[in-house]
């Protein structure tokens, strides 16, 4: 599993709301994490208490408090903040320990939310992202396939050529996430190309597309090339 898996997870049955807010078990996020990366760590950041005697969970702003968790799921840490908040989700003064404990588990499912799981919620949607059919059409052939719901679809060839056309790129500098979801599409509408010379001119649409994911990403890079290569060796045992 990666990032993409876990935003895909619905979480919808896990939740409660409580005055207009939505909460996630804690406890069942921290179990789907670990079916996801049995590697997967969190830890509570501490702070000097003010006695010079110990450590404390709590960040002081004036007579309120702020917790941090830090979590790291697939081999990449993330740190999360949260306010320690009342039912009202407004700040407690002079928060007690239950308050904190609260506070601390809550930040927990946030930072989890940062790799993925539940992550909808905080954006205000309903579902996670889905998957969904899309029909390529070809003068050589019509596929359906089912695709990520978030994934950028080529344009329809109709007329000329056969080939599916440059995939659109995400704007701006490219996370691991987005890397991962151009590989997931290109990879995805290989299959639409029945010959050499058409799967060779899909690959030549995206050339500037290719180019600058092997200068950032090039894993992933690697990736669309071996899937690349191992579908024209498919294609090459059919025209013997």
């Amino acid at each position: 599993m990666n990032q993409l898996d876990l935003l895909k997870i619905n979480v919808n049955d896990k939740t409660e709301k409580k005055n207009g807010m939505t909460y996630l078990s804690w406890a069942w996020a921290w179990t789907e994490v670990l079916k996801a990366d049995q590697a997967a760590t969190y830890s509570v950041m501490l702070w000097d208490d003010g006695t010079g005697l110990g450590k404390t969970p709590v960040m002081s702003i004036g007579d309120t408090g702020m917790v941090w968790v830090e979590t790291t799921v697939f081999g990449k840490s993330l740190t999360c903040q949260l306010p320690i908040l009342d039912y009202r989700n407004k700040p407690i003064s002079h928060p007690d320990s239950m308050a904190v404990n609260t506070a601390i588990m809550r930040c927990l499912v946030k930072s989890l939310a940062l790799h993925g799981l539940g992550l909808y919620i905080y954006s205000g949607e309903d579902t996670p992202d889905e998957e969904k059919i899309v029909t390529v059409t070809t003068p050589k052939a019509t596929v359906e396939m089912t695709v990520p719901a978030s994934a950028p679809i080529p344009a329809k060839v109709e007329s000329t050529g056969s080939s599916v056309a440059a995939v659109e790129a995400p704007k701006g500098d490219w996370t691991d996430e987005d890397a991962a979801l151009i590989a997931e599409t290109m990879l995805a509408f290989i299959s639409v190309h029945r010959d050499l010379p058409d799967l060779n001119s899909y690959w030549k649409n995206n050339q500037v597309l290719l180019d600058r994911l092997k200068a950032s990403h090039p894993e992933t890079y690697n990736a669309i090339r071996n899937g690349f290569a191992e579908y024209k060796k498919t294609l090459q045992g059919a025209d013997k």
